[in-house]
């Protein structure tokens, strides 16, 4: 492949991008434990090693779980999350395998751990996604040196949002500062390199010392392309990191010896950092030249959408090639005001999706899909397809999520609702204050085969067993709850779809079964009691104008007669498969 490559290269120049996903879905936007830096990086990579086949080239968990809890002091919760959330994105299971490892590697409170430690990661990959983290370290020292406050607010220590808008680094996420992420690995590719690199020594003569320089192998650059990838100026076509470094035209750059099969350190530093441009499937990029997409608004007309300024919602499929759509394919869904949107479409199917600073509204996203992050949202409910990867919630208030997803967390959010199917533990992360959590509780006609696809079982369910991460938590002061029975209703969608699924797909526990089967048991009392009251027609109809009467009265005090309101649409026109 290689040959073909470098015929077709022709001279041409190289760009290279840092890959959006990782750092947007892959990093925790926490800061690191204190002993996870660089230095003890550097120490994991020397001491794996040494493990022999335990430790390298894959690491296997039992040598982690030893490193990270008995060398690091982390929390062995804390361990086994960053070693499955690495092993997810680096190795890309097909759903099959994803949701029979979730399956064996899951555990309860009064089991032993077993299958965890016959799992293994990548060792180069593995030190690459820990280093990755560095992203949200804060340094007073660098501030300092800046001459900026601390907060800085500072363009390039900020985060900016889809409209334009910027807020401090140490603010809410930074899914959507894609400059951030360029600038992380421009001034630390170095360091990347150097956990990596193989030293090598060379005698410059007789009695002088040996100077000491260093290499990377072909196992070394390839595990780069977990965050790296580019493509020949001259083409559209995506090229695998490492094929572009060994290009015969490139290697006179890249400092690739096709004898020794190794790089020069120094010289493949450099040309990464002469190679490197934005993202071109970026946000950024998204908003400039992506499409607009006219998806219509449920129970929208004429006078409503000239009353309120309308959602912006743009897509960048076009411009995806298909091969590599997982992580690069975006759809954003912008300022969606007092709307209900719903939607099942190929467009939408694993696509990326960003939901900015949505008020008030019902968004229904009825599709298997890759990751989502929600965003500065208000008064807003939003009902997910299965999510292959990641729902990030950040900076939001009164929000209702309902998905089953494979990796879930929320930063900077009060009051918000979350019913969740997941195999991992959800992870609740600085800033968050009255998070309440809750089983899985809706399906539509296509749930069963959307999760088959993006690889989420049933079993395990672990929405009650969050994981919270960063300086704020305190056991005597917990920022979630698990809902209580009483208040647990099911949510049905008000839409028809093709599809088998007739019922909920998971089993619910069985406290809420409990209460769900004694509410039904008493509408059957109170409908019998109606039956049997021997009304005559005209008491009938005057007691039927009396329910819908309080009825309406119950929908306007709660709120509900809104998002009704909002589903007078025929399916025909929301749920398209187009």
């Amino acid at each position: 492949m290689a040959a073909s490559l470098s015929a077709a290269a022709g001279g041409t120049a190289v760009s290279l991008w840092v890959k959006a996903e990782p750092f947007s879905y892959g990093t925790i936007p926490v800061a690191p434990h204190p002993r996870l830096n660089s230095t003890n990086i550097k120490k994991i990579v020397i001491y794996s090693k040494n493990k022999g086949r335990a430790g390298f080239p894959n690491l296997s968990y039992s040598v982690w779980q030893h490193i990270a809890c008995n060398k690091l002091h982390l929390s062995e919760d804390l361990a086994w999350m960053y070693f499955h959330t690495c092993k997810f994105f680096t190795e890309n299971p097909s759903p099959i395998e994803s949701i029979e490892r979730d399956e064996l590697t899951s555990t309860r409170k009064d089991q032993p751990d077993k299958a965890r430690c016959q799992e293994s990661v990548n060792l180069y990959k593995f030190v690459i996604y820990l280093s990755m983290q560095q992203l949200y370290r804060m340094s007073l020292r660098t501030s300092l040196v800046a001459g900026d406050e601390w907060p800085s607010a500072s363009s390039s220590n900020s985060t900016c949002d889809l409209d334009g808008r910027c807020t401090p680094r140490g603010g809410t996420t930074k899914s959507l500062d894609d400059h951030s992420h360029l600038l992380f690995v421009q001034n630390n590719i170095g360091e990347l390199v150097d956990l990596l690199a193989e030293e090598d020594s060379k005698m410059s003569g007789v009695g002088v010392a040996s100077q000491q320089t260093s290499s990377l192998s072909l196992e070394a650059v390839e595990a780069l392309s977990f965050i790296l990838v580019g493509r020949l100026e001259s083409s559209q076509a995506l090229i695998p990191f490492q094929d572009l470094a060994c290009l015969q035209t490139v290697q006179h750059r890249s400092g690739f010896n096709k004898a020794a099969k190794t790089f020069s350190s120094r010289q493949f530093t450099l040309w990464v950092k002469d190679s490197l441009v934005q993202n071109p499937f970026n946000v950024s990029a998204c908003i400039a030249s992506g499409t607009r997409l006219s998806w219509p608004f449920l129970g929208e007309d004429h006078k409503a959408e000239q009353s309120h300024k309308r959602g912006k919602i743009a897509t960048n499929a076009h411009l995806v090639p298909k091969e590599h759509v997982k992580g690069n394919k975006m759809i954003i869904m912008s300022q969606v005001s007092k709307q209900t949107i719903a939607r099942s479409s190929g467009t939408l199917e694993m696509s990326t999706v960003k939901i900015h600073r949505s008020h008030h509204s019902f968004l229904y996203l009825l599709s298997p899909l890759r990751s989502v992050t929600i965003e500065k949202c208000r008064n807003t409910t939003l009902i997910l397809g299965p999510v292959e990867a990641t729902v990030h919630v950040s900076g939001c208030e009164n929000v209702t999520v309902i998905a089953p997803c494979r990796h879930f967390m929320i930063s900077g959010s009060t009051l918000c609702n979350m019913y969740l199917l997941t195999p991992h533990r959800p992870l609740l992360l600085s800033g968050n204050d009255t998070i309440m959590l809750a089983p899985y509780h809706t399906f539509y006609a296509s749930l069963e085969e959307h999760m088959t696809r993006a690889g989420i079982g049933v079993v395990p369910n672990l929405w009650d067993q969050p994981l919270c991460i960063g300086p704020d938590h305190r056991d005597d002061q917990p920022v979630w709850q698990i809902l209580p029975e009483t208040e647990f209703y099911t949510f049905s969608v008000p839409f028809e779809i093709q599809g088998s699924t007739k019922s909920l797909p998971c089993s619910l526990p069985s406290r809420y079964q409990k209460e769900l089967n004694k509410r039904q048991k008493q509408i059957d009392t109170w409908q019998h009691m109606v039956k049997d009251a021997g009304l005559t027609r005209d008491q009938r109809k005057e007691f039927q104008a009396l329910v819908e009467s309080r009825f309406h009265i119950w929908l306007a005090e709660t709120g509900h007669k809104q998002e009704l309101d909002s589903l007078v649409v025929p399916l025909q026109s929301t749920l398209e498969k187009r």
